[in-house]
This record gives structure tokens, C-alpha cells and sequence, in this order.
């Protein structure tokens, strides 16, 4: 769709898409002392059935009240009603595409609509590291921080959406958007989502999880049909999305362009209606993906707000919710006024509610340096420290001379801002690794020489990569693979001949330090051969300072692997072409989710498959000790169970650790040998030690003790023993207790 700049402007000068004057008389639904439901309904009681039809969908073009804006990402305001213009953007990394292309100068070609949601020229923003590195963080304090600045950010940039946090599984870790989710453990998923959509919506902004639910590969994803048994989507894929509803209040969710069990996901009543709204609660709206409505079907499955309304012929990428669509589906009776009526006004609700009607679509400037501050912060927790032999790391910047550093140009050269798609932040600013390097080197007054080879793709200037190593110190090799939305990695392998080089690296200085900025794991055939290992995955905009401030010691490596890392790709749970990347099947794309309750570390678990790195790795430049470990009963009814310990820095330097809380099911329950229900992640001094107290509660949004009845559709607690595991990892178990659980949610410790 290509619309005239030129034209639009017109129509703005004649007064149809102005914002409405302070000095006109405020309709009764603008009172700020009604509630956020009579607000709403005094508004809908006032709309005419045409200005319903236009509030159901997107429109692409200037924002009303933002002559200075294109964009593809809103749905325009309607001056009579006071209806402000609900703006877009992508998450969740950052301001990703938004809602705000230049307009093209004179004589330059007209945008395009699909432009304008796909541009280098969307607004700028923070780049933060991706979200699997916030999972590796395990800290609810760390979501909370990338959340407010999610939810600030977008405030001040006059958007009100913010399309985040991702909410599906790294199930296989070829998938292309791995590192926009937060791993591969449902309860890591929803507690790092809940934390980071609370910290959004306090600034008025709607948080909106995607993708509801099972989108977890790129490959033809809008025609994959996962199968997926009812208690395994419950327990595993669905429960991220519910501790997000329950716990974090979130005002909005996504629904995806998959089908689950034979059902389009925008279409598909039982999730978005039965489950969604019915067992959880959910007050919110629903927003299909962009282009993934496939009819009118789905407004009465509980889908309510379509994007990104381009008019287009193309099929699959149609616009359905139209007055041509409605009008004649409302005749013949296949939707009703009052299905249009309750999608506007679980919207609207949400929008009053969250104070979106009481302001000014205006922009104001953002803090760069605060942002910049603050993304650097983050990503110094997000970085997983995997090998460190001989504690080669952190380097001695007072006795180091020469430092070479080596990679490919994608990851030595510049900072790793992101994977691509619509999630890509456009920074004002990016600090490269030798930018970082060179800058933390002169802060801890070393004169150290950084010498810089980009190695090419092909590998023919490798000899000359390898001199450089040779003759240096210490050798930093800067490794990894890009991922982007659209479509996943073929497979685990670093690309462009890199396990080669970083072998023959290796092999050339025994003191070579490895960063890897990938997208959820890696084979490495080299790991014998290399002293020290970093994962730093993407870190956005400031990945020299992050990388160059870990490296020398300035910051402390503090991350877990959400992930787990695999000898062999044939290790993985999804080892066949049914599992991923599915089989043709007809016009659709049979995926078999057949792993079941076994995914991640589970599967690993169950099958006695010894890992390379497990979930929750991770090491530090200090060492800690877990004792004291306790476990009683919280409250009288004996229905919550009581965890303490203690955690002590045994090290030399200051650090954090994570404590893992892992729990067993009686035998006979059909539970894999554990999982994750409880952490902690506590910052400590040389010789500190601190108390640690958990509590599990049958009644939690994450079920700790339960298993999901599909016949009943609830969730039930089995009578029996459990154990509870406390560790640093899920194969680094250092405590186990086991206390005897009645059923029915009453539980006893013995």
C-alpha cells in the first residue's frame, strides 16, 4: 500500500484528524471520577456503528496528533469521541519498530505502509541486551529495571502499547526469536514476565505478552499446526501466559499466527475464551499479530483488535476486520453488534484504566544517557561465565601488554545490537568492543596495547589471525550467530567457518579467552581446547563497555543459563523432523510436540543425558557456599511448605549467586525428575553471609505442587513424597528433603 504524504497532510489541514481542543466540552465519559467500566460504557453507548468498524482495526498513515509521524502501527483517534490515537510498538528488546517514520523530504518516494512498520528510520531508542539474557540474570530486579525503561521510553514517545514481554518457550534452540523469550523453564518465563509487565504498566503503558500460544519456531509459522497434548500445553507452554494474567495484571495479550491442535490461534475459542478469560480471569483485550487474523471468526473466538489493518490482496495477509466484512456478516448474523461492542470495550476498559484517555499523545525527549546507564547495568547481570581455567578471567590489566582480538566483523567490529525483525531497536548510540575494550583499559590505568584482525568469512586471512594470537598476551575471540524473526537457524553450528578459527586460535595461545553472543546456545566441538568461555548473547548498544567491563574484572559474571547446553545436537528433545521443523501436511505444517512434559533440562533429566552446560549454570569470579538448609510448613492450615538456607561468599571478590529451588513429584505422578519452583539470587561481600527464605504455596499462579487434570480442567495435587532439591543448577544439587503432600493442596511436612 504506497499513500501520498502530500494528500495526508491535506486532510490534517482540513481539520479531520486534529486532536481534540482543550476549550471543547468534555463528554461525560472524560470524568476522571467515574470508574474505568462506567467511563467505557458511556463511551461505547455514544459510538455510531461506523466509528466501532474504524476502531477495530489499524490504519496506516500520519498520526493525527503527530504531523511529523508515518507509521504502520496504530489505530486512529476519533476527535468527536476524544478518542486519542493508541500507538504500537514492538518490544522486547527495547523500542523496537514503532510507530514513527519521517516523512519523505520533496522530491524523495512516497512510504509505503509496509515501509513504515519494517524501517531503519523508526524513532530511535535504548537498546537493551536481548531477553534470554534478562532470563540468565534470574533476577526479578533486573526485569523489573529493562521493564521501566520498556515502559518510560515508550511514555515519552508518546506510544501506549508496548508489544512484550515474549512469552514462549526456547523449546529448540534453532528457533529464529529465542532471544526475545526467556528460556526454556515455564516458571523462569512467567516470573521474569510478571516482573517486567508490572514495571511497564506503573507508567501507563499496556504490557502485551506474545504470542499466545505455542509459537515457538520461525519455519512457516503462520501454516504450522502444533499437536500438543492438553496437560503438557498447561503445564509447560500455557503457564508463563497465566502467571502473567493472575500475577501481573497485564492489561493485553498477543495471539499468534500457529494453530494449536488443529485450531488458528486467533480463532481459537477454547484458548482465548475458555481458558484465557474463563479459567484465569482475563479482563484484558486480545490483538491478533500482524496479519495473523485469517476471518471473522475470530472476533467471536475472543480475539478483539486486529493489526496492523493494511489493505492488501495478498492471501494470508488480509485485512478482515472492515465494514466490508462486517456489515454483511452482521445481516446474515454470523456476528452480532454486541460481539463488536465487548471487543471495544475490553480495550477501552484497559485504556481508561491504565489512564491512556487523560493524556496527550505528545512526545518528549528521552534520556540517552540514562537509558544507555541503564542497559549497560543490565547487561553486566545477564552474562553467563561457562569455563574459566586457571581463573584466566578477569584479566590483569596491570600486567597484560598485548591483547589481540579476533572474530568476524559481525561481532568484533560492532556491537551486537539484536536479532532482526520487527523486534530491532534503531539506537542513538553503540559502543563497538574495542570502543569498550580501550575505554575500561585506560579507566584502570593500563597502557595494554588491543590489536584488532576481522577474520573473514571465508577464513583466508586466518593465518594472519593466528600470528596475531601468537604474539600476544592474551587472545579475546569474539564468536556467534545472528538469529532474526522470520526464520530459525539451521542449525546449532557456529556459521562462516568459526569453530575452525576459534580452534586454530586456541591452539596458537593457550590464554584465549572466548565470548560467544548467540542466540540460545551453541555447539562447540573446540571446548577442550579453550581456557575461558563467556556467553553474553546479544548485548544491545553498549555491548563494548559490558563485554570489556566483564573481561577485566570491573563486573562480576553473574548469570545462570536459561538454556541448556548440549554435547550434540542429537541430545536435544526435538531430534526428529516431526518434533521440529515439522512435516508437510496438506497445506499445513504438522509439528509434534511428542517430547511432552520433557523439554529443556526435563528431557536431559528423564533420559540420564549428560549435558555440556546445564540449566541454571553459571560461574562467578568468587565462590559461594549454600548451607543451613530447613524446610517446615508456612502457615497452619500446613498448605504452604517453608524453605530457608544460607548463602555465603567464601571468595575474594564481591558477587552473586542464584539458588535453585527444584522439586521432585511422587512416583507414579508422570512428572519428569524435576523442576524448578523456586530461586533466588542474593549480592554479597568476601565473608558475607545472608538467610535465604522461600515459600511455596499450593494456591501460587505457577502451581508448584500441581498437575494439570485435562479431564476436569483444573489443576490437582497428588497425594504423596516429594523432594525438595537445593542447588546452584539443576545438576549441581546440594540439599534434598523429602516431605509428604496429602493431595487435594493440603500439605504436611514430616
Amino acid at each position: 500500500m504506497r499513500m501520498r504524504a502530500t494528500a495526508r497532510l491535506g486532510l490534517l489541514s482540513a481539520g479531520l484528524f486534529l486532536a481534540p481542543s482543550a476549550s471543547a466540552q468534555s463528554p461525560a465519559w472524560m470524568d476522571r471520577s467515574l470508574s474505568p467500566e462506567q467511563r467505557t460504557k458511556l463511551l461505547i453507548e455514544a459510538m455510531t456503528l461506523d466509528e466501532k468498524f474504524q476502531q477495530m482495526v489499524g490504519a496506516p498513515g500520519i498520526v493525527p496528533e503527530l504531523p511529523q509521524c508515518y507509521g504502520g502501527r496504530h489505530v486512529p483517534g476519533l476527535t468527536r469521541l476524544q478518542i486519542p490515537t493508541l500507538r504500537i510498538t514492538n518490544g522486547p528488546v527495547g523500542v523496537g519498530q514503532n510507530d514513527c517514520v519521517p516523512l519523505p523530504k520533496p522530491g524523495q518516494p512516497d512510504l509505503t505502509a509496509s515501509e513504515s512498520m519494517m524501517s531503519q528510520l523508526s524513532a530511535k531508542a535504548t537498546a537493551l541486551p536481548s531477553a534470554i539474557g534478562v532470563a540468565a540474570s534470574f533476577d526479578r530486579n533486573v526485569a523489573s529495571t529493562f521493564g521501566d525503561l520498556l515502559g518510560r521510553e515508550s511514555l515519552s514517545m508518546a506510544l501506549q502499547v508496548m508489544e512484550s514481554p515474549g512469552l514462549n518457550m526456547a523449546r529448540v534452540p534453532q528457533a529464529g526469536r529465542n532471544f526475545e523469550y526467556f528460556g526454556e523453564d515455564p516458571f523462569l518465563t512467567g516470573t521474569m514476565g510478571v516482573a517486567q509487565i508490572r514495571a511497564i504498566q506503573k507508567h501507563g503503558v499496556i504490557a502485551m505478552p506474545k504470542h499466545i500460544v505455542a509459537n515457538d519456531q520461525e519455519t512457516d509459522r503462520k501454516t504450522v499446526n502444533v499437536i500438543i497434548d492438553d496437560r503438557v500445553l498447561h503445564q509447560i507452554y500455557l503457564l508463563p501466559f497465566e502467571m502473567a494474567v493472575k500475577d501481573g495484571d497485564v492489561a493485553s495479550v498477543m495471539c499468534s499466527y500457529n494453530s494449536v491442535n488443529g485450531s488458528q490461534m486467533c480463532e481459537n475459542k477454547h484458548i482465548l475464551t475458555d481458558i484465557l478469560r474463563g479459567q484465569w480471569g482475563f479482563k484484558g483485550y486480545v490483538q491478533s499479530d500482524f496479519f495473523a487474523v485469517q476471518s471473522l471468526k475470530a472476533l467471536r473466538a475472543g480475539m478483539d483488535h486486529e493489526m496492523p489493518g493494511l489493505r492488501m490482496t495478498v492471501p494470508g495477509y488480509l485485512t478482515w476486520f472492515t465494514p466490508e466484512g462486517f456489515k454483511p456478516a452482521l445481516a446474515e448474523g454470523e456476528i452480532t453488534a454486541a460481539d463488536i461492542d465487548l471487543a471495544l470495550t475490553r480495550r477501552y476498559l484497559q485504556m481508561f484504566r491504565l489512564g491512556i484517555f487523560d493524556r496527550p499523545v505528545a512526545q518528549t525527549p528521552l534520556d540517552i544517557a540514562g537509558g544507555g546507564a541503564a542497559a549497560r547495568r543490565i547487561g553486566e547481570q545477564t552474562a553467563v561465565l561457562l569455563k574459566n581455567e586457571g581463573a584466566l578471567l578477569p584479566l590483569d590489566a596491570k600486567t597484560v601488554r598485548t591483547i589481540a582480538v579476533i572474530g568476524k566483523g559481525d561481532f568484533v567490529s560492532k556491537s551486537v545490537v539484536g536479532g532482526g525483525g520487527s523486534s530491532q531497536v534503531i539506537p542513538y548510540y553503540t559502543v563497538s568492543p574495542m570502543e569498550g575494550l580501550q575505554k575500561t583499559l585506560a579507566e584502570l590505568g593500563s597502557s595494554a596495547k588491543v590489536m584488532l584482525t576481522v577474520v573473514a568469512d571465508d577464513n583466508s586471512n586466518l593465518a594472519a589471525a593466528v600470528e596475531a594470537a601468537r604474539t600476544a598476551d592474551v587472545t579475546i575471540v569474539m564468536a556467534g550467530a545472528l538469529a532474526e524473526e522470520g526464520k530459525d537457524l539451521p542449525d546449532l553450528n557456529l556459521p562462516h567457518g568459526q569453530d575452525a578459527m576459534i580452534a586454530a586460535i586456541a591452539a596458537a595461545n593457550p590464554r584465549t579467552a572466548l565470548v560467544l553472543k548467540d542466540n540460545a546456545s551453541v555447539l562447540m566441538p573446540w571446548i577442550d581446547k579453550v581456557p575461558a568461555v563467556m556467553e553474553a548473547w546479544y548485548p544491545g548498544q553498549e555491548d563494548g563497555n559490558i563485554v570489556a567491563r566483564l573481561l577485566l574484572g570491573l563486573a562480576n559474571p553473574s548469570g545462570k543459563t536459561p538454556v541448556t547446553y548440549p554435547v550434540a545436537a542429537a541430545d536435544l528433545p526435538a531430534n526428529a523432523p516431526e518434533r521440529f521443523p515439522g512435516v508437510p501436511d496438506g497445506k499445513m505444517r504438522k509439528v509434534e510436540y511428542s517430547e511432552g512434559l520433557e523439554m529443556g533440562y526435563r528431557w536431559f533429566d528423564a533420559k540420564a543425558i549428560k549435558p555440556l552446560f546445564p540449566f541454571g549454570y553459571g560461574k562467578s569470579y568468587t565462590d559461594f557456599a549454600l548451607s543451613g538448609f530447613k524446610v517446615s510448613r508456612a502457615s497452619a492450615d500446613k498448605k504452604q511448605i517453608k524453605v530457608k538456607f544460607k548463602i555465603r561468599n567464601t571468595g575474594k571478590v564481591a558477587g552473586a549467586e542464584v539458588a535453585q529451588l527444584y522439586l521432585a513429584f511422587p512416583k507414579g505422578s508422570g512428572e519428569p525428575p524435576k523442576r524448578l519452583v523456586g530461586f533466588e539470587k542474593l549480592w554479597l561481600q568476601p565473608g558475607q553471609k545472608k538467610q535465604v527464605e522461600i515459600i511455596l504455596d499450593p494456591a501460587a499462579s505457577n502451581h508448584p505442587f500441581g498437575i494439570f487434570d485435562s479431564a476436569r480442567q483444573s489443576w490437582v495435587t497428588p497425594g504423596g513424597a516429594y523432594t525438595l532439591m537445593l542447588g546452584t543448577s539443576s545438576a549441581d544439587i546440594a540439599f534434598s528433603k523429602t516431605v509428604e503432600i496429602t493431595g487435594s493442596q493440603s500439605a504436611a511436612v514430616q
